[in-house]
């Protein structure tokens, strides 16, 4: 099990000072991966989580946290495909790919957020479908030499896309969302599943089920698909979960050790602790500093290699 952590992006302690500090950090620390995810529009009156009410661009905030770190790879959780065109999200990719040496994980999810779709000019219809074709674009320009690409919903000129990424083939792909479809497409054509902070984690082998059989159908190798958690941690009291009973990474450090070991035993190969969707943490109403002090302790409380 692979232990990463969410970077600074949601809320009050999103500064520069703390996105390069806890990127060091965490890295020091023993954390596998920094995760960044992606929130472009709350719509007035909607009463969205506090976690969303100011974010900073997920691929600019990887890029700077590239520059303090040499190790730790560096993940998104994820962009909503609709809202770019394939062939600028690919050269932004390889960017952050090349700046990082070779440690960019790239989320994709289809989106949800109808006032987001209006934003960007995005089209709602056939979101899967797109999906599809969208990652074969990548694919198609990350492989080096001329790339060309007709499909249904995109099409690419046949021409040079350069520079090549670090990792062969381009960042891996991870696909997110909560849908049948959804969970079949990504062991159809990603290289994982990363989940949202809806997924009701005490039901999480029925997903990853979903996945590594649509995997085996289409001739891939089940077992080589990576499982990334988001990990929603709520340090403190314990809180209820969908279920009923205690929600799974809540209580101390030590509990949520221990479902991090459970969620092992599901088939889940990585966890990232993600403080943004702690109202004491992921808030802009909290006191800066005081944000920062509580993600300090609990960076360290559950630091991989014991702080």
């Amino acid at each position: 099990m692979k232990i990463g952590f969410g970077a600074p992006v949601s809320g009050s302690w999103a500064t520069p000072e703390n996105l390069a500090g806890f990127a060091a950090r965490a890295e020091q620390g023993g954390y596998a991966s920094l995760w960044s995810f992606q929130r472009l529009l709350v719509p007035e009156g909607s009463g969205m989580d506090e976690v969303y009410q100011s974010v900073l661009d997920p691929m600019a905030a990887l890029a700077y946290a590239a520059a303090g770190t040499s190790r730790i790879r560096l993940g998104v959780a994820v962009i909503n495909l609709p809202f770019v065109s394939p062939a600028y999200l690919a050269k932004q990719a390889v960017t952050v790919d090349i700046l990082s040496g070779g440690r960019l994980d790239l989320g994709l999810g289809i989106g949800w957020m109808t006032e987001e779709f209006a934003a960007t000019g995005a089209s709602m219809a056939r979101r899967g479908a797109r999906a599809s074709e969208y990652v074969a674009v990548l694919r198609e320009l990350w492989s080096g030499g001329l790339s060309e690409f007709s499909g249904e919903f995109y099409e690419v000129p046949r021409g040079s896309v350069l520079p090549k990424p670090v990792q062969p083939g381009g960042p891996p792909i991870l696909l997110g969302g909560l849908a049948r479809a959804a969970l079949e497409r990504a062991g159809r054509i990603a290289d994982g599943w990363v989940t949202s902070s809806r997924t009701d984690l005490s039901r999480i082998a029925e997903g990853i089920g979903v996945i590594r059989a649509a995997a085996a159908e289409a001739g891939r190798d089940p077992d080589a698909l990576r499982i990334v958690c988001r990990g929603v941690v709520r340090a403190g009291p314990e809180v209820a979960g969908p279920g009923g009973g205690r929600r799974l990474l809540s209580g101390s450090p030590a509990q949520i050790r221990k479902d991090t070991e459970w969620l092992a035993t599901q088939g889940v190969t990585e966890v990232f602790y993600d403080l943004n969707w702690d109202p004491l943490v992921g808030s802009p109403s909290v006191d800066p500093a005081a944000a920062a002090a509580r993600a300090s302790e609990l960076l360290d409380a559950l630091a991989p290699c014991g702080g």
